[in-house]
């Protein structure tokens, strides 16, 4: 038999409270009927004693305490899986806003995930290739691996995660099992409209679910919208065995979502007022990627997070750097000087890159040329410092090298185009072309059977027209 409880005890917020509740569970999902016959959703949040919380999806705006109507499904809320999912767009909460009409779904799966046994994990290995050097060279994403995107205010990330939906593919199956679920929390309708055509236009619409939560949206939307695209990637990973890439952004929204919702609790806030447990709320998100054992499917995460003042101490990218298996860092002084993409490459690392790359995945010259380029890199930092105190003029013959080779390596590695889609090899020869404008002997990554084979001064210059 199903009761149903008629009214309210107190609204505050998106949260209303139930009394003299018996037989409901936490999560649970409640159908919320208003007295114009509309009905709204709403799950358990907590519960005390008889007295049961519940935050509402869509708001609590016209709300009655008397003649509201509340009916317990006796269950968490679920998302509806096909494989028709693929090439259409979700609301944050995964009802279709495509105007092509609902999915027929193949089962219901509980969106807040199982838990993957530790023990059934698969080390993560092989790569997925983006076609951007910066990313692909020096900290390559491999399969499985959480590898968030630290940007700023105003800087190029969604213009990079267009370019990375575009062009992501797979090493060795030729992308045929391969498909990116986006899911987008707080953003504008422009935003949301630039996402939607760019992905149209390139012809990548079939290969993508879109989950899109607009800022105008309800923020308990918001703090459903990446619990529903992870379920939907789990899905078509190990139940369909698919490669796919997760690509959520803006992290830092959902994150102000939860502050807000904690702060309607009346939760006592931590740091910067997010509430004290937003290190394994982020962490109940991250650790959704990886490989199952007895699945060939794959769930790879890039999280997309815009640091506050771009401070990367900020709570939000310093929990996720705990959380996640390295970072790309996007930097605005690179930003501002027309380099796109502004990849600040000292800071950026992948930590699972050693075992995805190399002979057998990428090339076996792979590692010496990211171990070197990276090295080099520091040293123009180095050179640079020193020219600002000096002067350039006063500069050793070495470090005027170092300065030409930073210079060359931002204009011709990190920045290229917005649609330039670069191959494994051309990034990995680009950059023995730059190594190649430094002496011989700065080189010392490098063993001699490399040099010999790769190493020409004389073409490099002339390929960069020194």
């Amino acid at each position: 038999m199903s009761i149903q409880y008629l009214g309210f005890d107190e609204i505050s917020g998106p949260l209303v409270a139930l009394d003299n509740v018996t037989g409901v569970g936490y999560d649970e999902v409640a159908y919320i009927k208003l007295s114009d016959g509309s009905e709204r959703t709403g799950r358990i949040v907590e519960i005390s004693g008889d007295k049961a919380i519940l935050q509402v999806f869509e708001g609590t705006k016209g709300l009655s305490l008397k003649n509201t109507k509340t009916k317990f499904t006796g269950k968490p809320m679920e998302l509806a899986l096909s494989e028709e999912m693929l090439g259409r767009v979700f609301s944050g909460s995964g009802k279709p806003i495509d105007g092509l009409g609902d999915i027929y779904p193949e089962k219901y799966a509980d969106i807040n995930g199982k838990p993957l046994n530790p023990v059934s994990r698969t080390y993560p290995r092989n790569y997925i290739r983006t076609g951007i050097s910066s990313i692909d060279c020096l900290m390559t994403l491999i399969r499985g691996q959480k590898l968030p995107i630290f940007s700023g205010s105003g800087l190029s990330h969604n213009k990079l995660a267009v370019q990375i939906v575009r062009q992501a593919k797979i090493a060795d199956e030729n992308g045929q099992d391969f498909a990116i679920v986006f899911g987008a929390m707080g953003v504008k309708n422009d935003v949301a409209d630039y996402f939607k055509k760019s992905f149209a236009e390139s012809g990548v619409q079939q290969k993508v679910v879109m989950f899109m939560n607009l800022s105008n949206d309800p923020i308990i939307e918001r703090i459903l919208t990446p619990r529903c695209a992870l379920t939907a990637a789990e899905y078509l990973a190990f139940e369909k065995n698919m490669h796919i890439l997760v690509i959520l952004t803006d992290i830092t929204s959902y994150c102000e979502a939860l502050r807000e919702f904690s702060s309607s609790k009346g939760e006592i806030p931590g740091r910067k007022g997010y509430p004290g447990y937003l290190y394994s709320d982020l962490a109940s998100l991250y650790e959704r990627a990886g490989i199952a054992e007895g699945s060939t499917g794959s769930v790879t995460q890039i999280p997309i997070l815009t640091m506050p003042n771009d401070d990367i101490t900020h709570p939000i990218p310093d929990l996720t750097g705990y959380i996640t298996e390295g970072q790309i860092v996007l930097d605005r002084s690179l930003d501002q000087t027309g380099i796109y993409p502004s990849v600040s490459i000292l800071p950026s690392l992948s930590r699972l890159m050693k075992d995805g790359i190399g002979e057998g995945y990428t090339r076996a010259d792979h590692s010496v040329v990211a171990n070197q380029l990276f090295a080099a890199y520091a040293k123009v930092q180095d050179a640079r410092s020193l020219a600002s105190v000096i002067g350039e003029e006063e500069l050793s013959d070495n470090d005027r090298k170092y300065i030409e080779f930073g210079t060359q390596f931002e204009k011709h590695f990190i920045s290229q185009k917005f649609n330039e889609d670069r191959s494994m090899e051309e990034t990995l020869d680009l950059g023995w072309s730059l190594l190649s404008l430094l002496p011989k002997s700065e080189l010392d990554r490098v063993d001699e059977e490399l040099l010999d084979k790769y190493y020409d001064s004389e073409s490099a210059a002339r390929k960069f027209e020194l």
